[in-house]
C-alpha cells in the first residue's frame, strides 16, 4: 500500500541549525506538498517564512502546522511561518504580498517560486483557457513575482530566487503546455542569473522529479500510478521525497551555492536520462528521404 504523501515532521535537517538566522523568505504554493517541506526547513533552520497561496484559511492552518512541527523538532529555532493570501496571477495581489513581507518583516532575502498547476492531457485537447491558465500560473505568476521582489528589495540588497520547474530534458509527452510554461521559466532564470549578477543576485532551477506529495491525490489512482511510473522510468527505481527536495533547494540559498547561478539542478532519481513516460504506438508514417544506396 502506498505511504501517505506528507513531510515527516521529525525528519533532520542536513545543514546546520540556525544557518538562516535572520533572513526573510518568500514560498508561493507553500501550504502544500514540496512548498511546505521547503517552508518547514527553512524555519526550522531560523528563517521567517511567508506563505503564500489563493485560499487563506487554509493556508494559515498549514502555517500554523508547520510552525508547531518546527517547535516540536527544534524547540530552539528562531525561525517562524506566516501566510498571506496571493493570487500570483494578479498582479496587485503579487504586489501586496512583498509590499506586506517588507512591511513586517523589513526585508526578503529568498524567493521560491513553487507555485503551479497542470494538468495532463495531450496538447491537441488543449483549449486555448486551460493554455493561458497554465501559462499565466506557471511561467506569468512566476515573471510577476520576481520583478516585484526585485524592484522592491534585491535590486539594492541582493538575494537568491529559486524556481521549481518540471524535468525537461526529453520533453514532457501530454504535459506540453506545463513544458512550454516551465522551459520559458528555465530561459527567463538563466537570463536574469546574467541581468542582476551585479545586485548580487543568484537565479536557480530545480526540477523534481516522481515525488511522493500531496499532489499525487490529485489523481484518481492516487501513489500508485507514480510508483509504477517511477519504477520504470527512474534509475533510483523509487519515487523521491519532499524532503529531498527542499534540501536541493536549500542548497541554493544556502552560502554554499553562493558560486552557482543559472543552473537547474535535477532531484528525480535519473529519471532525466532515462526517456518520457509515454510509448508510441507501432506506425510507417515517418517515410525516408532517398534509398540509402551507395
Amino acid at each position: 500500500m502506498a505511504a501517505k504523501p506528507t513531510r515527516n515532521p521529525a525528519a533532520p535537517s542536513i545543514y546546520r541549525p540556525g544557518l538562516f538566522n535572520g533572513k526573510v523568505a518568500i514560498v508561493t504554493g507553500g501550504g502544500t506538498g514540496i512548498g511546505k517541506s521547503i517552508a518547514y526547513e527553512l524555519a526550522f533552520l531560523g528563517c521567517t517564512v511567508v506563505i503564500a497561496s489563493r485560499n487563506l484559511e487554509r493556508l494559515q492552518e498549514a502555517a500554523d502546522k508547520i510552525q508547531a512541527d518546527v517547535k516540536a523538532a527544534n524547540p530552539t529555532s528562531e525561525g517562524s511561518v506566516h501566510a498571506i493570501a496571493c493570487n500570483i496571477r494578479s498582479e496587485e495581489q503579487v504586489s501586496n504580498l512583498v509590499d506586506e513581507t517588507l512591511t513586517k518583516f523589513k526585508r526578503v532575502d529568498f524567493l521560491v517560486n513553487n507555485a503551479g498547476g497542470q494538468f495532463r492531457s495531450l496538447l491537441e485537447d488543449v483549449s486555448l483557457k486551460g493554455w493561458q491558465a497554465v501559462m499565466d500560473t506557471n511561467l506569468n505568476g512566476t515573471f510577476l513575482m520576481t520583478k516585484k521582489v526585485y524592484h522592491a528589495y534585491m535590486k539594492e540588497h541582493g538575494g537568491s530566487i529559486v524556481n521549481i520547474i518540471i524535468v525537461l530534458d526529453k520533453g514532457s509527452p501530454c504535459l506540453a503546455h506545463s513544458a512550454a510554461a516551465r522551459a520559458g521559466i528555465e530561459s527567463l532564470s538563466k537570463s536574469l542569473s546574467v541581468e542582476w549578477a551585479s545586485s548580487g543576485i543568484t537565479l536557480n532551477c530545480v526540477a523534481p522529479g516522481i515525488i511522493l506529495s500531496s499532489g499525487v491525490e490529485n489523481y484518481p489512482s492516487g501513489a500508485e500510478m507514480f510508483e509504477y511510473a517511477a519504477e520504470k522510468a527512474t534509475a533510483a527505481k523509487r519515487m523521491g521525497s519532499v524532503e529531498e527536495v527542499s534540501a536541493s533547494v536549500l542548497y541554493y540559498l544556502s552560502p554554499a551555492g553562493a558560486y552557482v547561478t543559472g543552473d537547474t539542478m535535477h532531484v528525480d532519481g535519473g529519471w532525466h536520462l532515462m526517456g518520457p513516460l509515454l510509448d508510441v504506438p507501432q506506425h510507417e508514417n515517418n517515410h525516408p528521404y532517398g534509398t540509402s544506396k551507395l
